[in-house]
């Protein structure tokens, strides 16, 4: 899960190419997206592999700037010698380092999983809180981070914004943001709360897998009668 931020710039000089007149309605588009994703992957879900709060906290953790697929083979190790946030508060740094070694950012993130976990301990007895401000307090957790463990932890309505997310977003049109936060507040606008859980795993699997950075596969896509980028291009090639 990449820094949303960091694609922003990539994109930013380009932002004029994205947003071009549609007789489609912001209704009609959202409305379009939600019902094909909706049809085509109707139990779309996280790709990281968890057993509980604590260990989808520490795998989100890890998967900043990183992939899923990568975290996914060290986490295992990683709960194999430390299953809960006493056994990684009491952790050895340099054994937890050496764990994640193939992990993006390391040294900062073996420093942050386990401050995070004795915060767990000492202030939460163990558990992972809920609320957005705790979460947001806890080493390495940022806005992306406390908001994929409300809603996929605990169901609360939210929308983590990473860099497909943003992605996606801007370049459908359902939003014409400049931030990630920007583009949090816009989807959280627009999409039925009961759908939000599944819409943020839709949006960034459409990012991944079919709408990605640098050679976007339209002709796999559902969503080119709606997309305001590929009318752009279609534009172009006249």
């Amino acid at each position: 899960m990449e820094n949303a931020d960091e694609e922003f710039k990539l994109l930013s000089g380009l932002e004029g190419s994205f947003f071009v007149k549609n007789t489609m309605t912001l209704k009609e588009r959202y409305a379009k997206a939600l019902s094909w994703w909706e049809e085509t992957n109707p139990n779309a879900d996280t790709e990281l592999v968890f057993h509980n709060n604590f260990e989808l906290l520490i795998a989100v953790m890890l998967s900043a700037q990183c992939t899923d697929a990568r975290v996914n083979q060290v986490t295992p190790f990683l709960f194999k010698a430390y299953p809960d946030a006493t056994a990684l508060a009491n952790a050895d740094l340099n054994d937890v380092l050496r764990i994640i070694s193939s992990i993006s950012y390391p040294n900062a993130k073996a420093e942050h999983i386990c401050a995070t976990s004795k915060i767990l301990i000492d202030k939460y007895g163990g558990e992972v809180p809920s609320e957005y401000e705790d979460l947001l307090s806890l080493p390495g957790v940022g806005r992306k981070t406390a908001n994929v463990m409300r809603i996929c932890a605990f169901g609360i309505p939210a929308m983590p914004v990473d860099t497909h997310v943003f992605r996606v977003a801007n370049r459908i049109g359902l939003t014409k943001t400049t931030t990630p936060e920007a583009t949090e507040k816009e989807l959280l606008r627009n999409i039925p709360q009961e759908k939000m859980g599944k819409a943020h795993h839709w949006i960034l699997l459409h990012g991944r897998y079919i709408c990605t950075a640098m050679r976007p596969q339209c002709e796999k896509c559902g969503l080119t009668d709606c997309c305001k980028y590929y009318e752009k291009q279609a534009i172009k090639r006249k």
